[in-house]
C-alpha cells in the first residue's frame, strides 16, 4: 500500500491494519508525513509540526486504545498539548515562542486512545474569523479549488482531512467553526451536544457555553468512533448532556425508524447568495422521504428571529478579551492592540465598553431564545432538521470582511449560531456539488443529546450519496 492508497482509508480501517499486524504505527505515520510534505505547500494547514515526536511515539510503547497508531491532526485552539507551540492564529503569541506545559483533556483521551499527533492545524486569529486566513501563518486554501477559502475557524483541519493528509482532525464550534468548514471543504463536520465534550482542565466552558469541541471526518462512522473517544465528562464541568450518552459508533448502519423531519430550503431572513444551497437540502430531502421517513416544510419560528446575533457577539467579545488576557499572561507580556487583527481589536474594544449587567443581561437573552427554539423538538414531535450550511457556494480568499466595514457576508450564514446558543447536536453532510464541482454542506440539526439520530441518518445519506468516494482534485 502506497502513502496516497492509506491516505484514503478511514481512521477505523487504519485500526484494524495495526490491530491485525498488516501495517505498523510507524508506517502509519510515515505514510501521513509523506502526505503533508507533499501536498500542504499548496494547502497550508498544518502550521506546527511535530514529525519527529510523533515518529518516536509510534516508534515506542502505544498504549493498546481503538486507535492505535492511527495518525491524528489537532485544531491551535484550546485543545493544548504538552510540550507543542501553540499559538491560535496569534502573531504575538506565536513571537512569543510559547509551548504548553499540559494536555487538554480532548488531548488527554486521543493519546490514552492510541492516536499520535502529528501535529496542529491553521485557525483564524483567536478562532473568532469565518475564513483561515491568519496573519501569522497565511491564509489556507481549499483542496477543491486553492484560490477559495476552506473556511473558518477549523479550516486548517477541515482541509487536511479533505486533502487526505490524515483521517481525522479536531475541530471546534462556538459559531459554526466546524460545520462552516466541514461544508466548504466536502467533508463531514460533527458538532456534539453542550457538555458531551469536556473543556477542561483550562476551562468550563468557551465563549460562555457556545463553543465546543468538534470532529472533522470523511465518514459518518469515523465521525462516531472519534465522539467515543472524546467524550465523557470532568469533574468541575458545568453542564451534562441529554440523551443517550453512546457508544455512538454502535449507532452508525442502525434503524433509525421512522422520523419527522422538517425542512427549510432557504434562510427566512438576511441574503441569499446563489440557488446551490436550495438543490442540496431538496437532495437530501428527497433521499430522506424515499428511505421512508416523514418529511415536510417545516422548521421553527425561532429561526426567524435574528436577535441573538447581537447578544451572541456580546459573549463573544468578552471571551475573546478574557482570552487575550490569559495569553498574556501565559507569554508574560501585553499584547498591543496593532498585533492583533481587526476583528479581535475591534472585540477587544467592545469588550472595555461592557458591563457585567450587559454580559448577564446577554447570556439570560440567549437562554430565552433557546427555549423557544427548541419548541420545534420538544413540544411540536419532530425528530430531525434538514437546512442549508452557507447561503452560497465556496467563496474566493480574501471575500470575508468585517461587517463593521460593509463586508459582504453578514446574513450569510442563517443557520449556524442558532444551534450554538441552543446546544444541539448539529451535523453537516457533503450532499451535493456544484457546476464548477465544489462540494455544498447540508447541515442536520437532532434534539437536545440526540447524536444517535445524526448518525444513523447521516449513515443513510453516506450510503446513497458515497460522499465519502469524491476526492479534490488538488489532493494527491
Amino acid at each position: 500500500m502506497t502513502d496516497t492508497d492509506l491516505g484514503w482509508m478511514d481512521a477505523v480501517t487504519l485500526a484494524e491494519l495495526v490491530r491485525n499486524g498488516q501495517v505498523s504505527p510507524l508506517e502509519l505515520v510515515d505514510a501521513a508525513i509523506a502526505r503533508i510534505e507533499r501536498d500542504d505547500p499548496s494547502v497550508n494547514a498544518v502550521v506546527i509540526r511535530r514529525f519527529e515526536q510523533a515518529r518516536a511515539e509510534a516508534s515506542g510503547e502505544l498504549p493498546d486504545g481503538p486507535f492505535r497508531g492511527v495518525p491524528i491532526l489537532l485544531k491551535d485552539d484550546q485543545q493544548l498539548s504538552a510540550g507543542d507551540p501553540s499559538h491560535a492564529g496569534c502573531r504575538a503569541v506565536k513571537a512569543a515562542g510559547f509551548v504548553a506545559d499540559h494536555d487538554g483533556v480532548v488531548v488527554r483521551h486521543l493519546r490514552e486512545a492510541g492516536f499520535v499527533i502529528l501535529g496542529r492545524t491553521n485557525v483564524p486569529e483567536l478562532c473568532s474569523w469565518p475564513s483561515t486566513e491568519p496573519l501569522a501563518y497565511g491564509p489556507t486554501r481549499n483542496p477543491w479549488d486553492l484560490e477559495r477559502t476552506a473556511g473558518g475557524s477549523s479550516g486548517g483541519s477541515a482541509a487536511a482531512v479533505a486533502a487526505g493528509m490524515v483521517p481525522l482532525a479536531t475541530g471546534s464550534d462556538g459559531g459554526g467553526s466546524v460545520r462552516l468548514p466541514a461544508a466548504m471543504c466536502g467533508i463531514v463536520g460533527t458538532k456534539p451536544s453542550r457538555g458531551r465534550v469536556s473543556a477542561g482542565p483550562d476551562l468550563g466552558q468557551a465563549w460562555g457555553g457556545l463553543s465546543t469541541s468538534g470532529v472533522l471526518s470523511r465518514n459518518i462512522r469515523d465521525a462516531a468512533a472519534l465522539l467515543d473517544v472524546i467524550a465523557g465528562p470532568e469533574p468541575g464541568d458545568p453542564y451534562a448532556p441529554f440523551g443517550p450518552g453512546g457508544p455512538f459508533s454502535l449507532q452508525v448502519g442502525a434503524d433509525p425508524g421512522h422520523l419527522r423531519v422538517g425542512v427549510v430550503e432557504r434562510p427566512t431572513t438576511g441574503d441569499w447568495h446563489s440557488t446551490e444551497p436550495a438543490d442540496a437540502v431538496r437532495r437530501v430531502a428527497d433521499l430522506l422521504a424515499g428511505a421512508g421517513h416523514e418529511v415536510t416544510a417545516d422548521g421553527p419560528d425561532a429561526l426567524r428571529d435574528t436577535s441573538f446575533g447581537a447578544f451572541s457577539r456580546v459573549i463573544v467579545a468578552a471571551a475573546v478579551a478574557a482570552e487575550l488576557s490569559n495569553w498574556e499572561l501565559r507569554i508574560g507580556r501585553s499584547i498591543d492592540d496593532d498585533e492583533l487583527e481587526d476583528v479581535n481589536r475591534w472585540y477587544r474594544s467592545w469588550a472595555r465598553t461592557l458591563t457585567g449587567a450587559d454580559y448577564v443581561a446577554a447570556e439570560a437573552a440567549l437562554h430565552t431564545y433557546a427555549r423557544r427554539l427548541l419548541t420545534w423538538w420538544q413540544e411540536d414531535g419532530f425528530d430531525l432538521l434538514v437546512l442549508p450550511v452557507f447561503s452560497g457556494v465556496v467563496p474566493p480568499l480574501g471575500w470575508f470582511e468585517l461587517p463593521s466595514a460593509g463586508g459582504s457576508w453578514p446574513g450569510v450564514f442563517n443557520f449556524l449560531g442558532q444551534f450554538n446558543v441552543s446546544g444541539q447536536p448539529a451535523l453537516s453532510v457533503p450532499a451535493y456539488w456544484d457546476a464548477d464541482g465544489l462540494p455544498v454542506g447540508v447541515q442536520l440539526v437532532a434534539g437536545p443529546g440526540r447524536e444517535d439520530i445524526l448518525f444513523r441518518v447521516g449513515r443513510q445519506l453516506e450510503d446513497a450519496i458515497g460522499w465519502d468516494q469524491h476526492h479534490p482534485p488538488t489532493a494527491a
